[in-house]
């Protein structure tokens, strides 16, 4: 029997036209009879690497006897010159977590996956401690079980106060060994209160490795840091479809003005990827 938390992330593929782009992390989250795709806001665009695509690839299962078939799904990234994925912002800048709502008709009836809801979602915050087990889902540097087309996980601590704002941006600090294309994974914490369907709370979405800025990298070994936003951002990202009213928020806002830097300069050092 497969593990459900294996079936609620994909493998996503970004391209240009018919040019493959990079690889990375998305999973599913459900609200209110809607689907949506979760991914890091870098993997669908990202300015400061010039990582423009215009639509993304989702490998799903098809067959429940069968995990070695699978299906692509293609999603455009633009409709009528506008981007069709929501993100976020607040008084530090962008979120770098973007949704995207798949059309459920559009998907077979047989397609087999399992998907986060907002009662997967961490409600007291007092409840998770620093130092607390997780998991990050993924697929790092593409690495996954190519004949079952699933992901693997990778064990995480908490390494910052969960609950506060880390250097006044919208993520927490895990410590972990993650890679490139882990980008957009769910990070998650065991939870016996949810049921056996799906025992795990959804607390953040892996965005990228820390380091500092000025290390010596002759000497000093890299942090082993990473950041994951916090997945509450998820009830705001989709209230619009859920709600069905229509939103600008697939429009990428201006960035707001970037909170001081502190004395201690942190970088994300694996970019989008």
């Amino acid at each position: 029997m497969i593990e459900s938390l294996l079936l609620t992330t994909a493998q996503v593929s970004t391209f240009d036209g018919t040019r493959r782009l990079i690889c990375a992390c998305g999973f599913f989250f459900e609200r209110d009879g809607h689907v949506f795709l979760v991914t890091s806001r870098p993997v669908v665009i990202d300015k400061p690497s010039r990582h423009f695509s215009n639509r993304i690839q989702i490998e799903f299962h098809n067959d429940a006897q069968d995990l070695a078939r699978t299906m692509v799904f293609s999603v455009p990234l633009y409709q009528d010159g506008m981007s069709v994925w929501h993100q976020g912002s607040d008084a530090a800048g962008e979120i770098d977590v973007a949704v995207i709502e798949l059309e459920r008709a559009a998907l077979p009836k047989s397609v087999l996956l399992r998907s986060f809801t907002p009662a997967h979602l961490q409600g007291s915050l007092q409840e998770v401690e620093v130092g607390s087990s997780l998991l990050v889902v993924g697929f790092p540097l593409g690495f996954h079980d190519t004949l079952h087309h699933l992901p693997v996980v990778r064990q995480a601590v908490i390494a910052s106060s969960f609950g506060l704002c880390f250097q006044g941006q919208g993520y927490f600090l895990t410590d972990a060994r993650t890679h490139r294309s882990t980008s957009g994974a769910p990070v998650v914490m065991r939870s016996a209160v949810m049921g056996a369907e799906l025992p795990w709370k959804l607390l953040g979405v892996h965005s990228a490795r820390i380091d500092m800025g000025g290390r010596d990298q002759q000497r000093d070994e890299s942090l082993g840091l990473n950041c994951a936003w916090y997945a509450d951002i998820l009830l705001t990202l989709t209230a619009a479809a859920a709600s069905g009213r229509s939103s600008n928020q697939s429009q990428a806002p201006d960035p707001s003005p970037r909170a001081p830097e502190t004395a201690n300069k942190i970088r994300l050092c694996s970019g989008p990827f």
